[in-house]
């Protein structure tokens, strides 16, 4: 029996950005989206956040994304974008505090601000002004807050993540206990869609890939279907060889380059 569906992409498609997108995510699964820069893959998760216009259907919960109101969608799905600035003196725990779910109990916030901050390193600078954060401090902090928005303890309507380049600014500490984090997200039956440039780090962690380039779907599958050089290198332009060390494969790419594949015309 196939399991249900969580999001479903219908031809979803962005004038210059995107051309004709299909694809599925269930429930509990751990989907990297990967390709070259300008592939169309943040254009992607926007629009399936409900904050980009774009043609096609977008379902969620077997509902348009266009038709649920803010604040329910915002209960259901939780959206890291690739940049954003602080730009302000307000403390981190106050920054944290706008985005805890609608109507969530009170001790139950205190309790996970207090685990996710733990986690990701975060537990002393809930007191800090967001301007006098470091790079990698205020990622932790967007994390935070975006976990926060869906975690399944206080918000049981969560069922979706979409993080952009959420790695970024981390260091392999915090990038371990970001993992962690979306290992109990999706034991708990969310969704995940990741945006990701370290394809060593998807071929070890994904559960499936979707393989972009100049806004179409190059590829889509399993990490043994799609993580293969003969897929790889003809998107990104690069030769990649698959080596072996230890009991885990790795991509290594060499120093000659291919002619990177066209698949649409004017997208970035």
């Amino acid at each position: 029996m196939q399991p249900p569906l969580l999001l479903d992409l219908r031809r979803v498609t962005v004038p210059r950005r995107l051309a004709a997108i299909s694809a599925q995510v269930p429930p509990g699964s751990l989907i990297h989206i990967i390709g070259p820069n300008g592939a169309g893959k943040s254009t992607l998760l926007a629009c399936i956040a409900g904050l980009m216009p774009s043609a096609g259907e977008i379902t969620l919960l077997d509902r348009p994304v266009g038709q649920w109101h803010g604040a329910d969608l915002a209960l259901r799905r939780g959206y890291l974008c690739q940049q954003a600035v602080p730009g302000t003196a307000m403390p981190v725990f106050q920054y944290l505090m706008l985005h805890q779910p609608r109507n969530a109990d009170e001790t139950a916030v205190d309790r996970c601000v207090g685990y996710l901050a733990a986690a990701l390193s975060l537990a002393d600078k809930l007191d800090r002004p967001l301007s006098r954060l470091s790079g990698g401090e205020w990622q932790r902090v967007r994390l935070t807050a975006v976990f926060l928005q869906i975690w399944p303890a206080i918000n049981p309507l969560g069922r979706l993540l979409l993080l952009d380049e959420p790695a970024a600014g981390l260091d392999i500490a915090q990038r371990v206990a970001l993992d962690a984090l979306l290992a109990e997200v999706r034991a708990a039956g969310l969704g995940v869609l990741v945006c990701a440039h370290d394809l060593n780090h998807t071929l070890h962690h994904a559960g499936r890939v979707w393989l972009m380039s100049s806004g179409a779907m190059a590829a889509q599958g399993g990490v043994g279907r799609v993580m293969r050089p003969e897929i790889l290198s003809p998107v990104f332009g690069v030769d990649f060889t698959l080596l072996q060390a230890g009991e885990r494969p790795w991509l290594v790419a060499s120093g000659s380059t291919l002619p990177p594949r066209r698949t649409f015309s004017g997208a970035f």
